[in-house]
C-alpha cells in the first residue's frame, strides 16, 4: 500500500487510506451501474459494453500513473506487489469466474457493491461465493496439484514479450481505443437504444486522440531508477562532476581509531561482500540505494559516507547516484576495496592516487618525506586491519530488515 518515495504517510494512516480507497471504489462502481446484474451480463450479449469500456479506462488510468510516478520517482515501482502466476490455475480459474459472470451477472467486486445497496441477487451470488471459498479451503489437497503448477514467478507481460513498458502501454492504449470502436459499433446493431446511442462523437474522438498521444508519451518514459542509473554511469558523467576522495591511508587510519564519525557504505555484491567486509561496512548494492530502508544511515549529514566498491569506478557511481539522490556528506574511496587490501592489508600492492584526481606537483625533498611516513604508517597498520578484517568477517553482522512488499490485489 503506498510505496511512495519519499514515505509520505505513516503505516496506520495506510490502513486509514485503504479503507477510503475501498469505499471510493465501491461508490464508483455503483454509480457505473456495476450493482446491476443486467447491466454487467450485457458485455456478454452485445447490448451494454459498459463494463469493458469501465474496466478499460481504469486499467489505462492506472497503467499510465503508475509509468508517470515511476517516471518521475514519486513511486518505487520494485517495491509494488505482483501477484505470482500459476498457469493451469490461472487459466481454470478464469474459466469457472467467466462462466460466473454469465450465470450470476457478477464478479466478486460487484456483488459486494449490489449487496451494500440491498440487491437480492447479489446477497445470493456473494453467499454462493463464500460456500465457494470454504468447500475449496476444505477440500485442497485434492486440488493442491493444479493450484501450484506451472508456477512462472512474478511476472510482468511486457518483460515476458520482451519489449519495453511504454511500447506496452501504448500498445494497450491502442486497444483500449479499438475496442471503444468496435464496441459502439455492436452495441449501436444490437441495442440502437443503446448507451452508445447517446454518445457525443465529437467529444470521443478528440478523447481518443488525448488517449493515443498519452500513449505516445508513455513511449519515452523510462524508469526512474533505469534513467538514474544511466545517468550516472557514463563516463563523461563521471569525469564531469568531482567527489570528495578519501585516501586509502586516511581510511585505515579511521577504522583503526574506531572513528564514529564516518560510515562505510560498501556497494559491492552480497557475496563479494560477504567475503569480505571492513569493520562497521554497510552493504547496500546496485539498486538498493533508492530503498527507504537505507536511508537513515545515508542521510545522516553528520556522518561522513565513504563509498567503497570493487573497484575505483563502481565506488564513485554509487556515490554520484547517492548525490543524485539528495544524500549529503559523500566521498569515495580512492583505488576501490580490490586496491584498499593489497595495499593496506596484504602488502602485495602500491598505490594511493585516486584514479580521478587531478595531478599535483610537490618538491622531491617532500615527496621522500612523504614517502617514508606513509611506508611506516603501512607496515604498522597492516597486521592490525587484518586483524580487524578478520573479526568483522567471523562476527554475526545484524543485516538491514528490508521492508517486504505487501501481499494482496484482486
Amino acid at each position: 500500500m503506498f510505496p511512495l518515495v519519499p514515505n509520505l504517510i505513516s503505516e496506520e494512516l495506510n490502513l486509514i487510506v485503504a479503507l477510503l480507497l475501498g469505499i471510493a471504489f465501491g461508490f464508483i462502481l455503483e454509480q457505473a451501474g456495476f450493482s446491476s446484474s443486467r447491466k454487467l451480463a450485457g458485455v456478454f450479449y452485445g447490448y451494454d459494453f459498459t463494463v469493458l469500456r469501465v474496466f478499460f479506462t481504469a486499467g489505462v488510468t492506472a497503467m499510465s500513473g503508475v509509468i508517470i510516478l515511476g517516471y518521475l520517482g514519486w513511486l518505487d515501482t520494485d517495491f509494488m506487489y505482483i501477484n505470482p502466476t500459476y498457469l493451469q490455475a490461472a487459466i481454470l480459474g478464469g474459466v469457472i469466474m467467466g462462466f460466473g459472470f454469465i450465470i450470476g451477472g457478477f464478479c466478486p467486486g460487484t456483488s459486494v457493491a449490489g449487496m451494500a445497496i440491498g440487491k437480492i441477487d447479489a446477497m445470493v451470488f456473494v453467499g454462493g461465493g463464500l460456500i465457494g471459498v470454504f468447500v475449496y479451503g476444505e477440500l485442497y489437497p485434492w486440488f493442491e496439484g493444479i493450484t501450484n503448477a506451472d508456477f512462472l514467478g512474478n511476472i510482468r507481460i511486457f518483460t515476458s514479450l520482451g519489449i519495453s513498458q511504454g511500447l506496452f502501454a501504448f500498445a494497450l492504449i491502442a486497444v483500449a481505443v479499438g475496442a471503444f470502436i468496435m464496441t459502439t459499433i455492436i452495441e449501436k446493431k444490437v441495442a440502437p437504444d443503446g448507451p452508445a446511442g447517446s454518445f457525443d462523437h465529437t467529444m470521443h474522438r478528440y478523447a481518443g486522440i488525448a488517449v493515443l498521444a498519452v500513449g505516445v508519451v508513455l513511449l519515452f518514459l523510462p524508469d526512474y531508477k533505469d534513467r538514474m542509473l544511466a545517468k550516472v554511469g557514463t563516463d563523461e558523467f563521471l569525469q564531469s562532476h568531482p567527489v570528495k576522495e578519501t585516501t586509502m591511508d586516511e581510511l585505515a587510519f579511521r577504522i583503526i581509531d574506531r572513528d564514529p564519525k564516518i560510515a562505510i557504505i560498501d556497494v559491492r555484491s552480497e557475496s563479494e561482500f560477504a567475503g569480505g567486509m571492513l569493520p562497521g561496512a554497510v552493504n547496500i548494492s546496485g539498486r538498493q540505494l533508492f530503498q527507504k530502508e537505507f536511508s537513515e544511515v545515508l542521510g545522516n549529514k553528520h556522518k561522513r559516507k565513504i563509498f567503497v566498491g570493487k573497484n575505483e569506478t563502481e565506488a564513485r557511481t554509487a556515490a554520484l547516484l547517492a548525490m543524485e539522490l539528495g544524500y549529503e556528506n559523500i566521498t569515495v574511496l580512492c583505488g576501490g576495496m580490490e586496491q584498499f587490501l593489497g595495499t593496506m592489508v596484504t602488502r602485495t600492492m602500491s598505490g594511493s592516487a585516486c584514479q580521478y584526481a587531478a595531478a599535483q606537483q610537490h618538491s622531491p625533498v617532500m615527496d621522500a618525506l612523504q614517502a617514508k611516513d606513509t611506508e611506516r604508517f603501512r607496515s604498522k597498520a597492516s597486521a592490525q586491519l587484518a586483524a580487524m578484517i578478520a573479526e568483522a568477517k567471523n562476527a554475526s553482522v545484524k543485516p538491514v530488515k528490508l521492508v517486504k512488499k505487501v501481499s494482496g490485489g484482486c
